[in-house]
């Protein structure tokens, strides 16, 4: 694979901190990419500065609340002050609930949509002149819930299916202008995220998550990232699981819901 295409490039990435966006900016760190971490979290994006500024690695490490309009602004201007362009985005920054909707107070769906849906959208808006400028990339951690339902998560799905639809409709919109919009579906991944799991009433969910197949982990979808990248893939369904979850979704929808009833009933 010719990494050539991250050396001085700069990408950012929002939930740069933990997760899948830590994996991220390190693997493409590795290939010579100029980093501009995004995170809410002030300690740990500290201490993710550090280890990357003791590998030699080029970072800009910026705290931002992604539901903040002008705090999005606000660190693009930042990133671009330094570095002078962006050619990579990458939506990471998310959130998660579990509960029935009947059971859910409306508040937690907002929230959800603050963080997930329009998170991405306040940066995208904000770095597109210069992604349009450098003929540059788009990526957004989309899910599978993005494209078929997942029971006891109703305001989780919602966000992401608005993310699918912004998404593939700003992929048309941008092609001619040589910007690229990649979607990711990471299936089930070890990382944090469910850990900070709002439950029904807006606090932290006590009960543990259900999950299909083995989960994967934030470095291999780093990789598989970095791959889908430099191969301008439109959208990296990650896992055994989430690619057989995509496939029955998509073709038989009926199937897959009763599959998903059976398989989460301990939520009902």
């Amino acid at each position: 694979m010719d990494y050539k295409y991250f050396k001085n490039s700069v990408a950012v990435i929002t939930g740069g901190a933990s997760g899948i966006g830590f994996a991220t900016c390190r693997e493409l760190a590795e290939h010579g990419a100029r980093i501009a971490m995004l995170d809410m979290d002030k300690n740990t994006l500290g201490n993710c500065k550090k280890t990357f500024l003791d590998k030699g690695h080029d970072i800009l490490a910026i705290e931002c609340d992604v539901t903040n309009e002008y705090a999005c602004k606000d660190a693009i201007n930042q990133v671009l002050n330094k570095f002078g362009q962006i050619d990579i985005l990458f939506n990471n920054a998310g959130i998660t609930q579990r509960g029935l909707f009947e059971k859910t107070d409306i508040n937690v769906f907002k929230k959800v949509m603050d963080v997930n849906f329009f998170g991405s959208l306040y940066c995208t808006k904000a770095a597109l002149p210069s992604l349009i400028k450098s003929k540059g990339m788009i990526i957004v951690n989309e899910s599978i819930a993005g494209v078929a339902p997942l029971l006891g998560r109703t305001g989780y799905s919602a966000s992401k299916h608005a993310l699918h639809g912004m998404f593939t409709s700003l992929r048309c919109e941008l092609r001619h202008k040589g910007v690229h919009v990649m979607i990711v579906c990471p299936g089930f991944i070890k990382t944090n995220l469910q850990t900070r799991a709002l439950g029904s009433d807006g606090e932290i969910a006590s009960h543990e998550q259900t999950t299909v197949g083995k989960s994967d982990t934030p470095e291999n979808v780093a990789k598989q990232i970095a791959n889908g990248i430099v191969n301008k893939k439109p959208m990296l369904v990650l896992t055994f699981v989430g690619k057989i979850a995509y496939l029955v979704s998509r073709f038989f929808p009926l199937l897959y819901e009763r599959i998903m009833t059976r398989q989460f009933k301990d939520e009902l």
